[in-house]
C-alpha cells in the first residue's frame, strides 16, 4: 500500500516537472494547485451537487455549510489581495442577466442528475466513475455548443456588473459579503434536522485547503478558478480539429480567445487546473486500499440520459456565465452578486433536477444484469 502510493506520488511529481519543463514554471505549478483541488475534492469527499440535495431532501445542512464556510475563507485572503493588485488580479465578477438564472437554473436540475457539477463531473471522471466519463464528454461538447450562441443569450438582456465592492467599497465589501453567507448560514442551521447542523472535521479541512489554493490559483494565474472556459476551449479545439472553422464565430474571434484557440492547452490557465484536478481524482482513487463503489448499472436510454444531462450541463453553465466552482465559489468569494443570483437559480433547479433524476437513471432489468 505505501509502496503504490510512493509510485503515485513520483507520478504526480513527474507530471508536474514534466509540464513545467514544456510550458514554464508558471504552468507547472498551475497543474499542482488544479491536484490540489482533486486531491481534497476526491480524498476528503467535499462536494457541490451531494451536500445540495442532502439539504433538500434530508435537512442536512453540514456539507452546504462546508462549502458557506470554505467561500468565506476563501474571500478573507482573495478581497485584501484584489484590494492590493487591482491591475493585476481579475475577480470573477459579471453581470445578472436573463440567460445567466435560466442558465443557472437549468445547471442545477441538470447537475442533479448525473450527481455532479463542473469540478464533480471532472473528479467523477478521475476517480474512473464511468457515468463521470460519459458526462464530462457531454459536457465538454456542451460548453463549446454554447459558446456559439453567446450573441442570442447576451442579446436578452442584463444588468451591468454589481460587486460588493461598488456596493460597500473595498473597506465594507468584505463584511457585506462574510455577512451574506453567515444569514444563509443560519438559514440552512435553522432548517436543518438535529445531529445535522456542524460539518465533520474532514469537511472543516476541506474547506481550509480549498480557499489556500482558490487563493494560491489567484496569485500564480491572476484570475480567480474556474472549470467551464477550459473544457469549452478542448471541446473548440476538438472542433478545429475535426476541420471546423471558428474564426467567423463572435466568441472564438475575440482576440484573447483566438489566442487560447492556436496556443497549446499547457498555456491555458484553466485547462491547466482542470486537468490537474482529474489528475488528482485518479491518484486518490489509485491510493486507495480497496477500489470504490462500481458506476450505476443503466439501461440503454439511462445512457442517453447520461449523455443529454452532460450536454445540458456544458451549455447551461456557459450561459450562465460560470459553474459552481466560476459563478457560485469564487463569484462570491470574490465580491460578484451574480454569485448570488446564481446560487439561488441554481439550487431552485437542483430541487426540480431530483425529481427527474428517476427518470433519467434507469438501471437495466433484472433479465438484462450479467450473471
Amino acid at each position: 500500500m505505501r509502496a503504490r502510493r510512493v509510485v503515485l506520488a513520483l507520478l504526480a511529481l513527474t507530471l508536474v516537472a514534466g509540464t513545467a519543463l514544456a510550458a514554464g514554471p508558471r504552468a507547472g505549478l498551475l497543474l499542482a494547485i488544479g491536484l490540489g483541488f482533486g486531491l481534497i475534492l476526491e480524498g476528503l469527499r467535499f462536494g457541490f451537487a451531494g451536500p445540495w440535495r442532502l439539504m433538500i431532501t434530508e435537512r442536512d445542512a453540514r456539507g452546504l455549510v462546508a462549502q458557506l464556510l470554505a467561500i468565506a475563507l476563501a474571500a478573507a485572503a482573495l478581497f485584501p489581495l484584489m484590494a492590493a493588485n487591482p491591475l493585476e488580479l481579475s475577480p470573477a465578477h459579471a453581470p445578472i442577466g436573463t440567460a445567466m438564472i435560466l442558465g443557472a437554473f437549468v445547471f442545477g436540475a441538470a447537475m442533479q442528475v448525473v450527481m455532479g457539477c463542473g469540478s464533480g463531473t471532472l473528479v467523477n471522471a478521475g476517480s474512473g466513475n464511468l457515468i463521470g466519463l460519459v458526462a464530462l464528454a457531454g459536457f465538454v461538447a456542451g460548453a463549446f455548443l454554447g459558446t456559439l450562441h453567446t450573441g442570442f443569450w447576451v442579446s436578452l438582456g442584463r444588468l451591468p456588473v454589481i460587486s460588493a465592492q461598488s456596493l460597500a467599497g473595498d473597506d465594507g465589501s468584505l463584511a457585506l459579503t462574510l455577512a451574506g453567507l453567515a444569514t444563509v448560514g443560519a438559514l440552512a442551521l435553522w432548517r436543518a434536522a438535529p445531529g445535522k447542523r456542524r460539518p465533520p472535521a474532514r469537511l472543516l479541512w476541506a474547506a481550509g485547503g480549498l480557499a489556500g489554493l482558490a487563493a494560491l490559483n489567484m496569485i500564480v494565474s491572476g484570475q480567480s478558478w474556474g472549470i467551464v472556459y477550459g473544457l469549452g476551449l478542448w471541446g473548440a479545439k476538438l472542433a478545429q480539429a475535426a476541420g471546423a472553422d471558428l474564426s467567423a464565430n463572435a466568441f472564438w474571434a475575440l482576440p484573447a480567445n483566438a489566442r487560447r484557440l492556436e496556443a497549446s492547452l499547457l498555456t491555458d490557465v484553466t485547462s491547466l487546473t482542470d486537468l490537474g484536478l482529474i489528475l488528482g481524482a485518479f491518484l486518490v482513487m489509485k491510493g486507495r486500499a480497496a477500489p470504490g463503489a462500481p458506476s450505476m448499472p443503466l439501461a440503454w436510454r439511462g445512457w442517453v440520459g447520461v449523455v443529454i444531462a452532460g450536454l445540458v450541463l456544458g451549455y447551461s453553465s456557459r450561459i450562465a456565465l460560470g459553474c459552481n466552482v466560476g459563478a457560485f465559489f469564487s463569484g462570491i468569494s470574490t465580491g460578484s452578486l451574480h454569485g448570488w443570483a446564481w446560487f439561488a437559480a441554481a439550487f431552485a433547479g437542483s430541487a426540480l433536477g431530483l425529481r427527474l433524476r428517476p427518470f433519467v437513471l434507469i438501471a437495466p432489468r433484472r433479465a438484462e444484469a450479467p450473471a
